[in-house]
């Protein structure tokens, strides 16, 4: 504080001489620089101080901080609503498929009834079919048989009437059915 004092002494004891000159005192020469720029900063700058120019950065600096917090709310509101629609994207798509699923699952049975009704039914057609088959082929057997069987019958009745036969017993019996003849004849 002495050092100041003595520097605001040392201004009072200037010569008030016509030259300008180098002060090489330190002291002395840093309040006339100071006051120097103050007054070429006041003088150029109109009023602009540093602490004004400070203030100004800091304000400018807050603005683009409370700006980009202002934007990364809104990003992340936008954020979250993107995010809810998607979620209920998804929830439609999951009964969607849920649905699909159990449609599929639903055809699947009724297809698999179908088929079973359908098989069913042809399993009947197919046994009826078989049952008229071997109806058929037993009927077409039996009348072999019975043809056969006739055959045989008219074979050896004829072997027998041809053994027992003479012409005697052929004559009488042309005889009767002649007669025989003769009388339905006189009826009418």
């Amino acid at each position: 504080m002495k050092n100041v004092t003595h520097s605001f002494v040392f201004l009072a004891h200037w010569p008030f001489a016509g030259s300008f000159g180098l002060n090489t005192d330190i002291l002395a020469t840093n309040l006339i620089n100071l006051t120097v720029v103050v007054g070429v900063l006041i003088f150029f700058g109109k009023g602009v101080c540093a602490s004004c120019l400070l203030k100004d950065l800091l304000d400018n600096r807050k603005q683009r901080i409370l700006s980009t917090i202002r934007n990364s709310e809104e990003l992340r509101k936008g954020t979250l609503e993107q995010l809810e629609k998607a979620r209920i994207r998804l929830q439609k798509v999951e009964l969607e498929a849920d649905e699909y699923r159990m449609n599929g699952y639903s055809e699947i049975e009724r297809e698999k009834e179908n088929l079973i009704n359908a098989t069913s039914i042809s399993l009947e057609q197919l046994e009826k079919s078989k049952n008229e088959t071997l109806y058929f082929e037993k009927q077409r057997a039996m009348n072999q048989v019975r043809q056969r069987v006739f055959q045989q019958a008219v074979q050896g009745a004829l072997g027998t009437l041809n053994s027992c036969l003479n012409t005697e017993l052929h004559f009488r019996t042309i005889r009767a059915n002649i007669g025989i003849l003769g009388a339905i004849e006189w009826k009418r």
